[in-house]
């Protein structure tokens, strides 16, 4: 029983798995941050250049 108890403590798989999970929300959040700016950016952009043409 002492042997599986010590091995359930020394076993990081589950951490190194929630640290993936992590890095890939972020990734996710950075991701999404950049678009909803960028697409705002080029709205107006694309508003702009319909006046001109208009």
């Amino acid at each position: 029983m002492k042997n599986l108890v010590s091995r359930f403590f020394k076993d990081e798989s589950g951490a190194t798995a929630i640290e993936y999970g992590l890095i890939a929300a972020l990734i996710a959040v950075v991701i999404i941050s950049a678009v909803t700016l960028l697409g705002t950016s080029l709205e107006s952009t694309f508003e702009t250049v319909e006046e001109a043409l208009g």
